[in-house]
């Protein structure tokens, strides 16, 4: 807080004091509402400008606006706003001594008849004032708002007050996982929490956050995914459909498109492969789009995107072919590693055909898949998890979709096959050796999971922070998480 702040404060400070020299506790612990400013707005829809009513209510919100000295006051609550009158011809003489050391941005609870002013504004002939919260610190001024980007994050407090964008934000955030969720329990599937502590790193190629329990005296991983438990749950037969949303965590970089703890919907489906997965994905983004936006075609940084499905299924190879002119299927590793580093990807000369493929596709392909596409044929290379292409074997069967040029889902058939699964880890862990911190360790529970008999199943990861997004039109991830990571001040 700066130094010009303080007069104001102690000016609050000060009525503060005012307020408890008068016997009134400024912090209190309860106040019975009977209504909220937007029940009362539909319920007397059809009340004529300049008409009373004898209907009288408690409500309760934050000081948002006053005018001609307090006579007029708006007061929001969280579904919306309600004028106040305050008059000597309503309050007695304690209620306009408590209307005197209201202050824009406390929390106040009104008694009161509704009426409609002349000009149509719904308006509480308040009766009684009651401080519920006495705020100490201003609110910025109201035509400017918060603008100072990174107090906005920093104070998410502040930001929700003050700017109505922001709360809309969140709350279709909310929304969009609750119809995810109904739509996932309509169709049979059992939602399930998994270990936020792993032992062992895995289920994603990511470098994960490290913690140590005192008490075992071990180092732990924040989980990169959950795949991984919730494979061993479908294994021992909880659900043939299981799901999950929640928290990942990867040590990575920020960016607008990044933040190091995000929450993401993974879920699978026994009996079923790969191409299930990309009607579900459409049927989810469907489903989430509805409820967000009411339709199926959203606007995203001044891009028009059309939602409804079928969308495309393109191989990963023919779309930088398309690009390119490169023909990733027709070369060696050293051939692919070399087209790669042509176009732009700057590889290691240990990076593999896989890695090659994949370099070259987001250099020259991912940012410009504007409409809803399913990536297909992804290098084996990169996907350690996945069931390899019977026709190629350097490929698996996977998919990511992107949208605007992000990837906002992923799936695979998973691989069941025990055997395939170590020697895929064994890769892995050659990797790691080499030098790639991302690469998946030997998980030797897992793969003895997997000799129990895992069903052939189809499993799928939806970014929700991506989501929330696309359907709001957000240009930056920490405009959809309540309090993103930052760097301390």
């Amino acid at each position: 807080m700066s130094t010009g702040d303080d007069p104001l404060r102690a000016a609050r400070l000060g009525k503060l004091d005012s307020l408890r020299a008068r016997g009134i506790e400024p912090y209190p612990r309860s106040f019975a509402r009977t209504d909220e400013a937007a029940a009362l707005e539909e319920r007397h829809v059809a009340l004529a400008p300049g008409m009373e009513t004898g209907d009288r209510v408690r409500v309760a919100g934050r000081v948002l606006a006053s005018r001609n000295s307090g006579m007029f006051i708006d007061l929001h609550d969280a579904s919306g706003k309600v004028q106040v009158f305050n008059h000597k011809d309503y309050l007695d003489g304690d209620g306009l001594a408590i209307l005197r050391l209201i202050d824009i941005g406390d929390v106040i609870g009104v008694e009161g008849k509704i009426r409609r002013t002349p000009r149509g504004e719904l308006t509480i002939n308040a009766e009684a004032l009651t401080i519920l919260a006495k705020s100490l610190r201003p609110l910025p001024e109201k035509y400017h708002g918060l603008a100072d980007i990174e107090l906005r994050y920093r104070q998410r407090y502040v930001d929700l007050i003050v700017n109505v964008g922001s709360r809309e934000t969140l709350r279709r955030r909310s929304r969009l996982i609750a119809a995810l969720r109904r739509h996932l329990w309509d169709h049979g599937y059992v939602e399930v929490e998994t270990p936020m502590l792993h032992t062992i790193q895995g289920g994603a190629s990511a470098k994960p956050f490290i913690t140590h329990h005192n008490a075992l005296d071990i180092d732990l991983y924040l989980r990169i995914a959950p795949e991984l438990h919730l494979k061993r749950l479908i294994v021992g037969g909880l659900s043939d459909r299981l799901f999950e949303i929640n928290r990942c965590f990867r040590n990575e970089g920020l960016s607008p498109r990044h933040n190091p703890e995000f929450t993401s919907l993974e879920l699978y489906e026994a009996y079923v492969d790969y191409t299930a997965m990309m009607d579900l994905t459409e049927e989810l983004v469907v489903c989430a789009a509805k409820e967000v936006t009411g339709g199926m075609v959203i606007e995203y940084g001044g891009t028009t995107i059309d939602l409804t499905p079928p969308w495309p299924r393109r191989g990963m190879a023919d779309l930088v072919r398309e690009a390119t002119g490169v023909d990733f299927l027709a070369l060696d590793t050293a051939a692919a590693r070399e087209a790669a580093n042509a176009l732009g990807a700057g590889l290691h000369e240990s990076a593999g055909w896989g890695h090659a493929l994949e370099a070259a596709f987001a250099a020259k392909v991912e940012d410009r898949l504007l409409r809803p596409t399913h990536v297909t044929g992804f290098p084996r290379d990169i996907s350690p998890l996945a069931k390899a292409d019977p026709a190629d074997p350097r490929l698996v069967e996977r998919f990511e979709t992107y949208i605007y040029g992000w990837e906002v889902a992923n799936a695979f058939t998973e691989l069941n096959d025990p055997a395939d699964q170590r020697a895929r880890f064994a890769a892995q862990m050659e990797a790691r050796a080499a030098g790639d911190e991302e690469a998946q360790p030997l998980d030797e529970d897992y793969v003895t999971a997997l000799e129990f008999g895992l069903p052939p199943c189809g499993g799928l990861g939806i970014g929700i922070d991506r989501l929330v997004m696309l359907l709001t039109d957000s240009p930056s991830i920490r405009d959809v998480i309540a309090f993103p990571t930052l760097r301390p001040r």
